[in-house]
């Protein structure tokens, strides 16, 4: 398996091309002494409940995993809490204001960007709201898709986190699991 760093050739401190794996989760700078630690970026997903016990999806608009659905959602932002970068998520990509957000899990991923292997850890969120009816696909997301919670298909998702989040939502957060 690959080092996590394997793309960093130069060190982002001084420029240096002396930057070699320095442990398994690292890499150093023989120039300049510089130790790098990969760390996974931060991401959000959510589980849009309406009071029809229906969610509320979004089919995905861009690479990866073009066409097949996911839950609204995407990276936090920097100086933003996960439950920000929720509200914020939600609204960019389906315009819909959330309410009773609570956080329910998190699990890691590799989330494949323009070549390039984006470690994160995605944070899954249920949020509720009255009424999907304002809702309109925008951003990322290329069309609104309201579901009831019994008919959710892990094999209609496209990311693997996203895969195994609809499974654990369905079989320990639903009265349908």
């Amino acid at each position: 398996m690959l080092h996590p760093l394997h793309q960093f050739i130069y060190c982002p401190k001084c420029g240096a091309k002396s930057f070699v794996e320095h442990n398994e989760k690292s890499k150093q700078c023989e120039t300049c002494g510089f130790i790098y630690y990969f760390n996974p970026s931060s991401a959000v997903a959510c589980f849009i409940r309406n009071p029809k016990n229906e969610l509320l999806l979004v089919r995905r608009g861009k690479e990866p995993g073009k066409g097949t659905l996911d839950t609204p959602g995407g990276f936090v932002d920097m100086f933003e809490s996960g439950e920000e970068a929720v509200h914020r998520e939600v609204m960019e990509e389906t315009g819909l204001n959330i309410t009773d957000c609570r956080y329910l899990f998190s699990l890691s991923n590799i989330y494949l960007y323009c070549g390039f292997e984006v470690h994160t850890l995605d944070m899954f969120f249920e949020c509720k709201t009255d009424s999907f009816e304002e809702a309109k696909a925008a951003d990322d997301a290329a069309e609104i898709v309201v579901l009831p919670i019994e008919l959710l298909n892990k094999d209609d998702f496209g990311l693997q986190s996203v895969k195994k989040a609809v499974e654990k939502y369905k079989n320990e957060y639903t009265n349908n699991g």
